[in-house]
């Protein structure tokens, strides 16, 4: 079974769409609604399941049809609620987590106890079929890891129970505080409440950067028209983190006004920081200025460390963070003995299967040293002798 889900909300995300992307991703839907009756409001409400298409994409369409409209429920009535269903642990508590959730949010907005939260829309019938569903569909993959990428929030203003808002909505906003948002793809209100805290309660990473490998895709169509097609995607599939180790950051800074001599300790305060490399690029800033851009490589668990060497000890008041991926060939270190004392070598393979090597500079240096000779000498007498005992049988 794959063992991650991918959300990819690029038109941003309601429950009713959650449910239907999880549907057409393989949820039996007779389950779905076995499940969802187990809730004290059974007959009160129907999930109109049905295939639908938008601007060309083919997917799933729900909609929640409830009798009862009350949209003021107490949170603790909530919890109440969930809790006599008798879910699975894994269930309640991730359903819990979604309402807490967002309790919280309202708390803060409002300046009250969580206790005292009773929620308008996100307390309607539909509202808590659309939360609790998704912790039943979720739990139906039992993913191990939930992946997601950055969610389109909208544009314009919303009406909400207290009055006329600018998207998103302030809860929206609150339950997105720490996750990557896009904002102004669409016209309108792409992501509710219900769909943030999906994500907030959910995504154990966003934009995630290891390797991920596609198997099953579920689109969950939506009832608003935009410009783009008004659709969430997710996919079922493997995924292999990738470490912080590596991850790798390239720092910048464009300087102007430190001599030359001050670059130097400079370098080595971001190697000692973490820096992997630390280079220096000549370069014309506006209006005809000399000036070095200072760039320094550092593994992702390194770049605060950097970024903070680099604002302390330079005299920039602000620098660049660029993620980049590398490839590097396979390797290997061999220690040879010569007539001078024994040299480290890192030897590659090519893609074509051919291998070269280079000597280690610091044991040249050392060679080079204790014995008298020029660097270029050293290197040369010790690189003969090693390409000799690379070459005899």
């Amino acid at each position: 079974m794959p063992n991650a889900l991918f959300y990819q909300p690029s038109s941003g995300l309601s429950g009713d769409m959650h449910l239907a992307a999880l549907l057409d991703l393989g949820v039996p839907a007779e389950w779905l609604n076995e499940q969802l009756n187990r809730l004290p409001v059974a007959g009160q409400f129907e999930l109109e399941i049905q295939p639908a298409v938008k601007m060309g994409i083919s997917g799933t369409q729900v909609r929640v049809h409830a009798q009862d409209q009350h949209h003021h429920r107490h949170h603790s009535t909530i919890v109440k609620m969930i809790r006599e269903a008798g879910y699975s642990a894994a269930v309640e508590q991730r359903a819990l987590a979604m309402f807490a959730a967002i309790a919280k949010a309202e708390a803060k907005i409002h300046n009250i106890d969580v206790e005292a939260v009773h929620f308008h829309e996100v307390g309607a019938i539909d509202s808590i079929v659309d939360i609790v569903g998704a912790a039943l569909c979720i739990d139906y993959f039992t993913p191990t890891t939930v992946l997601s990428n950055p969610v389109e929030v909208g544009s314009g203003f919303v009406n909400c129970a207290h009055g006329r808002f600018p998207v998103p909505a302030p809860a929206t906003q609150e339950l997105l505080a720490g996750m990557p948002c896009t904002y102004g793809t669409v016209q309108g209100e792409a992501t509710t409440p219900t769909g943030a805290a999906i994500l907030a309660v959910n995504a154990d990473e966003h934009s995630p950067k290891g390797m991920f490998t596609p198997h099953k895709i579920g689109y969950g169509i939506g009832h608003k028209d935009f410009d783009v097609p008004n659709v969430v995607r997710v996919v079922l599939g493997d995924y292999a983190a990738a470490s912080l180790e590596e991850q790798h950051v390239k720092i910048e800074a464009n300087i102007d006004d430190m001599t030359p001599e001050a670059l130097a300790p400079l370098a080595e305060r971001l190697f000692s920081a973490g820096a992997v490399d630390v280079y220096f690029t000549p370069i014309l800033m506006k209006k005809g200025r000399p000036a070095q851009c200072i760039s320094a490589l550092c593994h992702a668990a390194e770049q605060q460390a950097v970024s903070d060497a680099l604002l302390n000890h330079s005299s920039t008041i602000g620098l660049r963070v660029i993620p980049f991926a590398k490839q590097v060939l396979p390797r290997v270190t061999k220690t040879f003995t010569t007539s001078l004392g024994e040299v480290q070598i890192k030897e590659v393979t090519q893609p074509d299967g051919r291998t070269r090597w280079k000597s280690e500079h610091t044991d040249i240096l050392r060679i080079a040293e204790q014995h008298g000779l020029d660097y270029q000498q050293a290197k040369a007498q010790t690189d003969f002798e090693i390409q000799q005992q690379l070459t005899t049988p």
